[in-house]
């Protein structure tokens, strides 16, 4: 087996964590950094295309996969993610949406000391260049370009009408964090085209002499010996090779594949490493536990007249925060509207129309990631329990009738036809029910699965992203989360990843919200 040191850092997976990772430690010009990647080094064409994002489903860029089977729906649901540079930032739906900030002020009521939504502002703003925006909230010089469409769908902005009509107030910047409402979601797209995390920080700096960058590479097993990782075993071209590091090696495979490389290396729950034949290095039962996802249902409509395909624009461009009723202190429902119809794939409907979906984004319903076998190689077991809590279902129901009274106002009457799915002969109760599990989408929002808490508890990490138990290995991705940020994720990602490289950076420094 071929062995290489010399390195400081390596960096397991180079998605939308690991590409600012790798980029902001290799600014130290005496700090080397090697990236490792399973996915391909070369981008796929459609990935440069908004309109295009869900042609990239089941592509070569995507791992892939079922879940297990959900007692919800009777059947397995996809769980698609990123492979290759750029990760999930390169084949997702462009928005670029931070979450209300109650959603983060929730994280140190459970043991996230220091990550609450002002204490992330800094790294949030330091990720984006948020032209147009109010620069004390969104960052000017970051190196992502975002903003919402320069050209919006006239259908999605008859969308945001019939919202406002409905009685919802339109939000000036929906995506900042700040405001509940309707408006247009900014995007991660520059001059027409998707810019992943790959464009905006890796591929700029690749050819820094202290980056190494690896793909095409599975990562194997953790190195762990005397309670200390000393690096990490991975396949490329048939062969078997270990690198060692001097200082960390920093796990940023997403909340699916962090928590399964973790448990491949004999760290976590120990009864279950055992049943696969892993050998125990820590028992953390925490590792893998706590995976939740936003859930996601739809409304499809035919149209009047047909409606305008913008391919520069991601077909989901604006979107609304919800508080349900009077108790949630966080926004616990969104509903976003596409110019296109998209809904479950074993629903028939329309070639033609639209979609206004709706998600509970606060989610109660917890899963796991778990082996099923001790082989690198095989898929791990995804549960994310999808409407496992009862009071998913009843936020899913509510999103229903909110949605079709935004489908079925006035402002909508020039595009609408017919409601196709779920009919309006759907109408509540038992109906209903069956339709939000045959209806289920999801937003493949994963996170959770190697959270940030207290020490004595389930946590995985502490508040520096340090694993507990062993030394020289932090995780820093979606699944540090303790509790879902109640929008999409990807915003929320680069601002962790931020912060992670700037505790890195500064061991000893009291970093904003230490």
């Amino acid at each position: 087996m071929a062995s290489t040191t010399g390195y400081d850092y390596v960096v397991v997976g180079a998605g939308t964590a690991g590409c600012v990772l790798a980029a902001r430690l290799t600014e130290d010009e005496n700090v080397r950094v090697l990236l490792i990647e399973a996915g391909a080094r070369d981008p796929l064409e459609l990935m440069a295309v908004p309109g295009a994002w869900p042609e990239l489903m089941g592509s070569s860029a995507d791992w892939g996969g079922l879940s297990v089977v959900q007692a919800s729906t009777g059947s397995a649901i996809p769980t698609p993610r990123g492979r290759g540079l750029g990760g999930s930032s390169s084949i997702n739906g462009l928005n670029f949406i931070r979450g209300h900030r109650s959603s983060y002020d929730v994280w140190p009521e459970q043991g996230a000391t220091g990550w609450g939504f002002d204490d992330l502002l800094p790294y949030m703003r330091r990720s984006e260049r948020a032209r147009g925006h109010d620069p004390a909230l969104r960052g000017m010089d970051g190196p992502l370009t975002v903003g919402p469409p320069p050209e919006p769908n006239p259908l999605v902005a008859a969308c945001v009408d019939a919202a406002v009509e409905t009685g919802h107030t339109r939000a000036d910047d929906i995506s900042g964090g700040l405001e509940t409402g309707f408006g247009w979601c900014d995007n991660n797209i520059a001059d027409g085209v998707r810019q992943s995390a790959a464009d905006a920080y890796l591929r700029p700096v690749m050819d820094r002499a202290n980056l190494d960058v690896v793909t095409d590479a599975l990562v194997l097993r953790l190195m762990v010996t005397d309670d200390r990782c000393r690096g990490v075993e991975y396949a490329k071209d048939g062969e078997t090779r270990s690198v060692e590091c001097a200082e960390e090696v920093v796990v940023t495979a997403g909340a699916i594949g962090s928590a399964q490389l973790l448990l491949l290396s004999g760290i976590g729950p120990a009864d279950h490493l055992r049943a696969v034949g892993v050998d125990v290095v820590l028992d953390l039962p925490g590792v893998g536990a706590n995976l939740h996802d936003h859930p996601m249902s739809t409304l499809t409509y035919t149209v009047r007249r047909p409606v305008p395909r913008i391919m520069s624009n991601p077909p989901g461009e604006a979107m609304g925060m919800v508080r349900t009723g009077p108790g949630p202190a966080v926004p616990d429902l969104q509903i976003l509207f596409a110019s296109l119809p998209y809904r479950a794939p074993s629903l028939p409907g329309p070639d033609d129309g639209y979609t206004i979906a709706f998600s509970a984004v606060n989610p109660r319903s917890r899963g796991t990631v778990r082996l099923a076998s001790a082989e690198p190689g095989t898929a791990p077991l995804v549960d994310p329990d999808y409407l496992g809590d009862g009071r998913d279902i009843e936020t899913m129901a509510t999103g229903l009738r909110a949605a079709r009274r935004i489908g079925e106002a006035d402002a909508l009457s020039a595009w609408r036809d017919e409601e196709v799915l779920p009919g309006p002969g759907t109408t509540g109760g038992a109906a209903f029910r069956e339709y939000l599990g045959k209806s289920l989408l999801v937003y493949y929002h994963y996170v959770g699965t190697c959270r940030i808490g207290p020490e004595g508890t389930t946590a995985v990490v502490d508040p520096r992203l340090r694993v507990r138990g062993v030394t020289g290995l932090r995780v820093a991705d979606a699944s540090v989360m303790p509790s879902i940020v109640n929008s999409n994720t990807n915003a929320a990602v680069y601002a962790i990843a931020e912060r992670a490289a700037a505790l890195i950076k500064e061991p000893t420094a009291t970093v904003a919200g230490d």
